[in-house]
């Protein structure tokens, strides 16, 4: 029997038991064999932390680029003892006999593609962030794993952190009152790299990496590690590293995905190096309430570099800034006296989300997970839109009961990109 078809038909039963099941020598002994697509430097991240956690084997590895796929599938060999099987595409990986689950850590313009691949074989997955590239692929991914039944996280790690989780407690239990703004910011000074023009290395196939997505000419700066600041692949700072915060400050306050955006900004000290803004400010509006995105990745940071990375939140009684491991807050009145803790995450976030994932795995219950498909659309769709107003410079309305933009043809047509043949859009 195939493993899909055995998932669905005992996960009722299995689900029932959950509640009560202690994890013996099933859960704590036997390992998962794991699939990583994506052999690069975070794909490793998230495969050492499942590494430090245990429970599971790396039988199987992917990775366009030959020199990656071979360095990284011996260091999995120093740190488990086995070396994984190595593949260059991630179809023959997926028909891999054994295969329980993957880790989908390669660039964005993949995550649709890769993701209702593994969903259709039956597998569990567990795939970096942003969930897509655009919202549309995101409504296919989420109902890709709701006709699936798999157990799905998402690479949102700062939903471990201790300092996050006590500045969310101190909000709810009204020492702040009423939020009434919230500032999230990132500055810093980036360095793109290499901008010429060059052929790829032998070891890269350029055309499989850049996949449905347009294939740029070969640059060292949207290669690799930097593609994150490229239009076509990562979408720019606010989609690749913005997006935890945005997806913290919705969890802290329990919101959804806003109604109206707008955001505006340049691209000055950066030009010609990177294709997204190196300056932005973009609003927006949950309901009432404003929350504002900005960063900068130029010139001097801040006067205190504490508040260079984290989110501010206002309410009529207090302010707070929160960061990875730091909380400070202020009483409305008394603004210079602030009292600070430094609040370390135990365990560490990445290995606590890891965990997490684990666990629900070998159980067969997602009630531990606290990064669900749904919640990463909506903080992925969330700079989407923020980067589809810059983009058209316009304000974006969001139609969360449709699921669409509305009142604005431009933006509207940015909500589904033109993939690249042969692929073809699942959205």
């Amino acid at each position: 029997m195939k493993r899909r078809t055995f998932l669905k038909k005992t996960a009722l039963g299995t689900a029932a038991l959950a509640g009560s099941f202690y994890m013996p020598a099933f859960g704590r002994e036997r390992k998962l064999k794991v699939g990583l697509i994506g052999a690069g430097w975070y794909g490793m991240v998230i495969s050492e932390a499942a590494l430090d956690v245990g429970g599971v084997e790396f039988v199987a590895v992917c990775d366009v680029d030959s020199e990656h796929l071979q360095r990284n599938a011996g260091r999995l060999e120093e740190l488990q003892g086995i070396r994984p099987q190595t593949f260059a595409n991630y179809r023959e990986l997926l028909e891999m006999d054994g295969l329980e689950a993957v880790f989908i850590a390669s660039p964005p313009q993949w995550h649709a593609l890769q993701f209702i691949d593994a969903c259709e074989k039956g597998l569990d997955i567990f795939i970096e962030k942003p969930l897509s590239y655009d919202p549309m692929e995101g409504l296919a991914m989420v109902e890709a794993a709701e006709k699936a039944g798999n157990i799905v996280a998402v690479g949102f790690q700062r939903r471990q952190s201790a300092a996050f989780k006590h500045a969310q407690q101190f909000i709810e239990d009204g020492n702040a009152g009423e939020i009434r703004k919230v500032v999230a910011q990132i500055h810093y000074r980036a360095n793109p790299g290499d901008n010429t023009i060059q052929d790829p290395p032998a070891s890269l196939d350029w055309d499989e990496w850049c996949g449905p997505a347009p294939k740029l000419p070969y640059r060292p700066s949207i290669g690799h590690f930097s593609w994150r600041l490229e239009k076509e692949y990562g979408n720019g700072h606010m989609v690749d590293w913005g997006i935890h915060h945005i997806d913290s400050i919705r969890r802290t306050l329990g919101l959804s995905i806003p109604d109206r955006i707008h955001a505006s900004g340049g691209l000055y000290a950066l030009k010609d190096r990177i294709t997204t803004p190196d300056t932005l400010n973009a609003t927006m509006q949950f309901g009432e309430l404003p929350v504002v995105w900005q960063h900068r990745m130029w010139g001097s940071l801040e006067e205190n570099p504490v508040y260079n990375n984290g989110i501010f939140y206002h309410g009529d009684k207090a302010s707070l800034f929160v960061s990875d491991n730091r909380f400070i807050t202020w009483q409305t009145g008394d603004e210079t006296r602030k009292k600070e803790m430094v609040i370390p995450t135990e365990g560490g976030m990445q290995q606590l989300h890891m965990k997490e994932f684990i666990e629900a795995v070998k159980l067969r219950d997602m009630s531990g997970i606290s990064s669900r498909i749904r919640d990463a659309f909506e903080s992925s769709a969330t700079v989407q839109l923020a980067a589809i107003s810059y983009e058209t410079e316009s304000v974006v309305q969001w139609d969360n009961q449709a699921k669409t933009v509305v009142g604005n043809p431009a933006a509207a047509a940015l909500l589904k990109r033109e993939y690249r043949g042969p692929w073809q859009h699942p959205g």
